[in-house]
């Protein structure tokens, strides 16, 4: 990062080469449309390019700052895009559940089964739902979540056993 902040396109593309991944994974987890999450990578890694003076290494490590920054993008993105956006014919495939299988019953219940699964994700506190939320929808190991978040892997392993403990709880309560 010393290199970024010197000024030298060759660090900054280093940087990005070492952590485009993890910010396209972070990215999906916001907006699983992928161009998107893609696009949302691109604007956060150039705002990392003109903030770079911004970093400062003392009060947290390059990742969790950068990574910050692309959830930021990302979130953005996906909030200009919802809403913007109505479903338009090409659309309707997706937004409609297949009668033809007598799929309409399995839709109904695992929209259901989704919403209750909200619900209780966001009655968890913050830091449990976190940590659960970017291992099943950001697709991330507990290694990976704890970099991302700067914090020792045994207390991402703990907010996940307790979280998914209370999920387990208040789903068996809603049955």
């Amino acid at each position: 990062m010393g290199g970024v902040q010197a000024g030298d396109p060759g660090a900054f593309g280093e940087l990005y080469d070492r952590h485009a991944a993890l910010a396209l994974r972070v990215a999906r987890t916001v907006d699983r449309h992928r161009s998107r999450a893609e696009d949302a990578v691109q604007e956060g890694f150039l705002s990392i390019w003109r903030s770079r003076m911004d970093y400062r290494p003392d009060v947290g490590p390059f990742q969790g700052w950068a990574m910050a920054i692309i959830r930021h993008r990302a979130v953005d993105s996906f909030r200009s895009e919802s809403a913007g956006h109505r479903p338009q014919p090409a659309d309707v495939k997706g937004v409609i559940p297949d009668m033809s299988s007598g799929s309409m019953q399995d839709a109904a219940i695992a929209r259901s089964e989704g919403d209750a699964l909200r619900a209780s994700l966001k009655r968890l506190p913050p830091a449990q739902a976190e940590v659960i939320a970017l291992a099943f929808f950001g697709e991330l190991s507990h290694s990976e979540i704890a970099a991302q978040l700067s914090l020792p892997e045994g207390t991402v392993k703990g907010r996940m056993r307790l979280g998914l403990s209370k999920l387990r709880s208040q789903m068996q309560r809603a049955a």
